[in-house]
């Protein structure tokens, strides 16, 4: 490579979604940026008392002398369930009884009303009312929003879906704030959204999106775990897995391996597949390799702003949707409630209403659809409640409250809605917690839930569904798997004639059995099994686990599994609370010590904003780094910070060999480094922007200037991984301060059981490459 890696010979940086280190394209972002209202407290907001009759304008004036729009944003904030997420950007409720007089107050409020005084403009706002059905529209329009909801609890389903594409986002977003946990399921047991030809989202049935997740992309990791969930009859909406590596070359070889299992077995017309790369990169990848993608996916936000940051707009959602013309399968979004103000693009607007506007956003997307496919529109939404971590909510309850919340919103939009229902490391709902949440939600009838081999996602280290949790709650509950699919299972010996288990329950190896005899293949059985042996203990070595057979009940995982995931869970919550000892810090060569402003590792992790704030002390010693470069300011820095998980830094073979390699080859290519190793303590992802912002604030407007920010990633794993945060910008953008994640990239799952360190140095380097506009070849993993 030319000395000239970083010069300035280019316009800019292209903007692609950060791959963040859950490893969701575009995904909800975990760092926590509160808006400038919040700065670094938590706000509350309080109402002392109503007037009878009073609605939400009423009092409103009557406190004020007039309309006031913040106000207006806190008491429809106000009427929320608590969440910790609604406080950050200060529209919480004090106490139960502001929570009580929001809730009278619009209740009493006609929908015209509110539709007139918008909580936040943009154009996705506009596009939501745009595509509001306007007949059915003026059916509601002078209903009041207690009226609204007395009608959708006591009318049946006909009658709701008479009105319901009446109803904006904002409109449908209020209603859940009136309802308890009791009408929230009544409502959606009512409402069904099918699939075109299936029974996907129909009453009683409840499928499963295979998650086949591998902490290093491996095609055989993630084709083995989708035999997996064939051998417990598990999964019909879609097999989708989230790509560490969002290059071109390892997206279609994933897409490949998909593919192939789709078409060996003949399901081609039954189930999609999909790779959760950004929209643009699966878009490239068809256009390069034609037939390799099946359903498209992408995550959405609720603001432009936001949207934004995971680089897509309005339009060029339309533009993917009209471009499936012809084609059987369409377009997948995930959402979640939080991505906004945690990016800070909330704009002031509660979770649950810009948790609505992206059902309406898929909405619209919808319909644009539905012009192309003439057999209906082919979209499904995955709403991903508890990603994100305690910023947004920390409790079991919580999540219920949030999936109940987000079922009623997702039908009410006229969508075929599952849920994840998961949790992080660092909230404190437990694994058997998990089971309880699903008993409360699985009575409002979610079209799929997410399935892995345990709960325990072996790449994004979070805890949701596993393939016998499915299996489980279809006993309890009489939910379907789609006919489709079901059919399958029976045609591959899962199921028999009688729709019970055959003895391949839960057996890979018979799975793999069927697929090698659909290839033609002629080896025996037991030559068969034994290369299938081989395969499962090679996936099982890097750290992807294999569900094979059942405890004491069908739908429990084997002791051993269990044990192994109790360990594994027990270790992460180790992790978490791991802190960078003085010994290892001091060990690190060239190292400079700073701090946020976190007070300590509770103060880190329940307030993630402290985590990206750098201290007067920190800044003083980011000063004096740069100060001492004069006019040798180099082209990049290392940044090193805790994260999530310590021990990811500090276990022997992780970061030396990273720093040793990336070091070497960043001088064989001519690009000078800080020669100093920044150490942050309670260091969270935005916190090397900061210090990147410091160091290059008076950097050649026109050169590129780049920080390297290693950060522990979120515990869970055997691996204790890290990831390398990749931020090139110009200097004039360094010196204006406003780098974010739009302008990052990365690489993750880096530790000596995942990503090799000194592989994941060369593929550091690629991304610069690809950053700055130098020709590469790929990805050098798979394919």
């Amino acid at each position: 490579m030319n000395k000239g890696l970083l010069f300035d010979q280019h316009e800019g940086i292209s903007r692609r979604d950060l791959l963040v280190m859950a490893g969701t394209a575009a995904a909800t972002l975990a760092s926590y940026r509160p808006s400038a209202r919040a700065a670094l407290g938590e706000g509350v907001f309080a109402i002392e008392e109503v007037k009878q009759g009073e609605d939400v304008f009423g009092y409103i004036g009557r406190i004020k002398g007039g309309f006031d729009q913040t106000a207006y944003q806190q008491v429809i904030g106000a009427a929320n369930a608590f969440k910790e997420g609604d406080e950050a950007i200060e529209v919480g409720a004090e106490d139960e009884t502001t929570r009580r007089n929001a809730r009278a107050l619009l209740a009493n409020t006609k929908i015209n009303d509110l539709h007139q005084r918008p909580l936040f403009e943009d154009d996705l706002h506009k596009l939501i009312w745009q595509t509001t059905d306007r007949a059915q529209y003026e059916k509601v329009k002078d209903w009041t929003m207690g009226q609204l909801k007395e009608f959708l609890l006591a009318e049946p389903e006909e009658n709701i879906k008479g009105i319901m594409n009446g109803l904006t986002s904002d409109t449908i977003g209020f209603v859940p704030k009136l309802m308890s946990n009791e009408e929230l399921v009544s409502l959606s047991q009512k409402i069904f959204n099918v699939m075109p030809g299936t029974r996907m989202g129909a009453k009683g049935y409840m499928g499963a999106r295979i998650q086949p997740n591998s902490p290093t992309d491996h095609p055989d990791d993630i084709v083995w775990q989708v035999f997996d969930a064939f051998s417990y009859a598990t999964g019909d909406i879609v097999i989708g897995t989230n790509p560490v590596d969002s290059t071109v070359a390892s997206v279609v070889a994933v897409q490949r391996a998909l593919k192939d299992i789709v078409d060996t077995f003949g399901l081609g017309e039954v189930i999609p597949w999909c790779v959760l790369a950004h929209i643009d990169v699966q878009a490239e990848v068809s256009d390069s390799f034609p037939g390799t993608v099946s359903t498209m996916f992408q995550s959405l936000a609720g603001t432009d702003d936001c949207n934004k940051i995971f680089d897509i707009t309005n339009e060029k959602i339309l533009k993917y949707a009209r471009a499936k013309e012809g084609e059987r399968y369409g377009l997948y979004f995930e959402t979640g409630q939080g991505s906004e103000f945690t990016n800070g693009a909330a704009n002031g607007v509660d979770m649950m209403v810009l948790e609505s506007r992206k059902y309406g956003f898929s909405r619209a997307v919808g319909l644009e659809l539905a012009k192309v496919q003439p057999s209906g529109a082919w979209l499904h939404v995955n709403d991903v409640a508890g990603f994100i971590g305690p910023e947004v909510f920390k409790s079991r309850e919580q999540l219920v409250r949030c999936c109940l919340e987000d079922m009623v919103m997702g039908k009410l939009h006229g969508l075929t809605i599952g849920l994840d229902i998961c949790t992080t490391l660092h909230m404190t709902v437990s694994l058997e917690d998990l089971d309880w949440c699903q008993d409360q939600i699985m009575p409002a009838n979610p079209a799929y839930l997410i399935a892995l081999p345990t709960k325990n996602d072996p790449m994004l280290s979070y805890l949701t569904t596993s393939f016998q949790d499915h299996v489980r709650i279809r006993e309890r509950f009489g939910f379907k798997v789609n006919d489709a699919m079901w059919d399958f299972y029976k045609r591959i010996g899962i199921v028999g004639e009688d729709n019970s288990y055959t003895a391949n329950y839960g057996d890979p190896l018979w799975v793999y059995y069927q697929y090698r005899l659909a290839k033609g293949d002629g080896r025996s059985k037991d030559a068969i099994y034994v290369e299938g042996g081989r395969k499962m203990r090679e996936v099982e070595a890097r750290g992807v686990d294999l569900a094979t057979g059942h405890g004491e009940k069908i739908w429990d995982l084997n002791p051993t599994l269990a044990a192994k995931v109790k360990a594994l869970y027990d270790d992460a919550k180790q992790s978490l609370w791991a802190e960078l000892t003085p010994e290892f810090i001091a060990a690190v060569p060239d190292v400079v010590p700073v701090r946020t402003l976190s007070k300590d590792r509770n103060d880190y992790i329940a307030h993630p904003n402290t985590g990206e704030t750098l201290g007067p002390e920190a800044v003083a010693e980011i000063e004096r780094i740069r100060d001492a470069w004069g006019d040798g300011m180099p082209k990049g820095q290392i940044v090193i910070s805790d994260g999530l998980n310590a021990k990811a830094i500090m276990d022997e073979g992780h970061l030396a060999p990273y720093l040793e390699e990336m070091r070497r080859l960043l001088a064989e290519a001519g690009v000078t480094m800080g020669d100093k190793n920044i150490m942050v303590t309670s260091g969270r992802v935005r916190a090397g922007y900061r210090i990147g912002e410091v160091l290059f604030e008076n950097a050649d407007p026109n050169s590129f200037r780049g920080i390297l920010h290693i950060i522990g990633e979120r515990p869970g794993t055997m691996h204790h991984a890290y990831s390398v945060y990749i931020t090139v910008a110009k200097g004039k953008q360094w010196s204006e301060k406003k780098i974010d994640h739009d302008m990052t990239k990365l690489v993750s799952n880096v530790a000596d059981t995942a990503l090799a360190p000194k592989e994941a140095a060369r593929e550091t380097l690629t991304i610069i490459r690809e950053i700055v506009g130098k020709d590469v070849n790929g990805s050098r993993r798979y394919g």
